[in-house]
């Protein structure tokens, strides 16, 4: 494999650089402070920056060190960006600030305005400038400059970066397929909730809801025995109100929403609720109403012991991310966005379901719906759900390993499928995933691997790494519910 080693501004292709002798006629002398201005077309490339791996930087104005830029900026651009601006720091000075760095010794203070914008103006002073997208997909931008280069500015930072040609690619064929799944309506606080239903621990219940949904609901004993401060609670109504709840009575009742960000958990213990004889029945519509009549003697609890599995698509003040871009494509951006449509009046949201591998070997598809910590849920664009945490050293979550380097591909970080540590039908099956990262020692030397036995291999002869995954230095799971998108 041939290489290129090459000599970059800091972190990236000399692809945003308006470098000084380039446009040397547009500047005025006048000290030391240069007068700089310019149009010019910039097309993204991956942002270098450590944990931007799946970003897009566009670098309009390249940090120097000494050097403070300020001024004005207008652009135009083919999809919404967010406006970056650092800031040359010590970094024993940063406790705890937003931070960029490429090599984790030169660090910059990081500003980012999240207009997420097509265009706009932008005022600014800083050690450097550019449009970011939290997403893989490349943008082109058109920005128009005037301001001042104040400081006189000595070295150019550099750095060298190993850039692979003609890198192997393993592209799987119906790598990303739509999966569209039924929804149901449930209650928080009187307002709606729209929700599905992909995972339950007890087989009868989940048989149950699969025949009402018409749509497979997977047993996952794994989450029977999550801890309680991993779970919510859906109540359950066996009789009362007629509706289209699971028993044909009112809807269910969360007793969270994404919008209660700490509390909120896919994962919800089931109550069945019970009205005695020679009460006067009605819809409750908050869990705070059905104890307060259940400690007054209305009605009665069944705690089940079932756990559901409950991501909510639609909430009283939000819903999940609908992609930009709805075209499902085999070398589409892992994310962005999880959903391609929500259609209220069918009552189904379609997801993008992606494709991996089982522990055995065997193909599956899974789908995102939340994750902690909020970083990776934002770029994924899926809801953050703290909580789930709390399962980290837990059974009720399994390990899925995606690859940090080697061969090209449609994992979430740009390199091979990931590999599931267990499948549908295994006892210790849970759509909730505790990601490790698997790491050749020299990607020169990667091969793909298709089964959980290939990485032990691999790893007992010293060619590959494994390590959790721990993005801003924090427990890190994933709700992937296992599906089967052609049923």
């Amino acid at each position: 494999m041939k290489k290129l080693i090459t000599i970059l501004l800091i972190g990236f292709l000399a692809i945003g650089l308006i470098s000084l002798s380039s446009i040397s006629d547009q500047f005025a002398d006048a000290g030391s402070r240069k007068k700089i201005h310019f149009t010019q077309t910039i097309t993204s490339s991956q942002d270098p920056g450590q944990g931007h791996e799946n970003h897009q930087l566009a670098l309009i104005l390249s940090p120097n060190e000494g050097t403070l830029y300020d001024g004005s900026m207008t652009f135009t651009s083919s999809s919404p960006v967010q406006i970056v601006v650092l800031h040359e720091i010590n970094p024993q000075d940063s406790k705890g600030q937003p931070t960029w760095t490429v090599d984790g010794k030169t660090v910059y203070g990081l500003s980012l305005i999240d207009s997420q914008e097509k265009s706009g103006s932008f005022e600014f002073t800083g050690a450097a400038l550019a449009l970011h997208s939290p997403t893989s997909k490349e943008f082109t931008s058109t920005v128009s400059v005037d301001g001042w280069i104040r400081g006189q500015p000595t070295e150019v930072i550099m750095q060298k970066i190993e850039l692979e040609k003609e890198e192997p690619t393993s592209l799987l064929s119906r790598t990303n397929v739509p999966a569209t799944i039924p929804m149901h309506k449930g209650i928080y606080n009187g307002n709606q909730v729209l929700y599905i239903i992909t995972d339950g621990s007890d087989k009868e219940y989940a048989k149950k809801i699969s025949e009402k949904q018409e749509w497979n609901v997977e047993v996952a004993p794994g989450i029977g025995n999550v801890p309680k401060d991993a779970l919510q609670k859906i109540f359950v109504f066996k009789n009362g109100v007629k509706g289209n709840g699971i028993y044909g009575f009112q809807n269910e009742v969360f007793s969270s929403t994404p919008s209660q960000e700490s509390d909120y958990s896919a994962l919800n213990s089931v109550i069945e609720v019970t009205w005695k004889k020679g009460q006067k029945e009605i819809v409750f519509e908050s869990a705070t109403d059905i104890i307060a009549a259940q400690e007054k003697g209305r009605i009665e609890f069944n705690e089940t012991g079932v756990v559901l599995n409950t991501p909510q698509i639609t909430w009283p003040d939000g819903q999940m991310k609908i992609r930009s871009d709805k075209e499902i494509t085999d070398d589409m951006p892992y994310g962005g966005g999880q959903i391609i449509e929500i259609n209220e009046e069918e009552l189904t949201v379609t997801f993008v379901a992606h494709r991996g591998w089982g522990p055995d070997g065997r193909t599956i598809y899974y789908i995102v719906t939340d994750a902690t910590p909020s970083g990776p849920a934002e770029t994924m664009g899926v809801v953050s759900s703290p909580s789930s945490a709390n399962l980290i050293a837990h059974s009720g979550a399994v390990d899925l390993f995606q690859f940090k380097n080697g061969i090209k591909g449609s994992g979430p970080l740009g390199f091979q499928a990931g590999i599931a540590g267990a499948s549908l039908d295994d006892e210790n099956y849970s759509p909730m995933w505790r990601i490790y990262l698997v790491e050749w020692n020299n990607s020169e030397q990667a091969k793909i691997l298709e089964t959980k036995s290939d990485i032990d291999s691999f790893r007992a002869d010293g060619l590959l790494s494994v390590s959790i995954a721990r993005p801003l230095n924090s427990d890190h799971i994933v709700n992937c519910p296992f599906i089967d998108p052609f049923q």
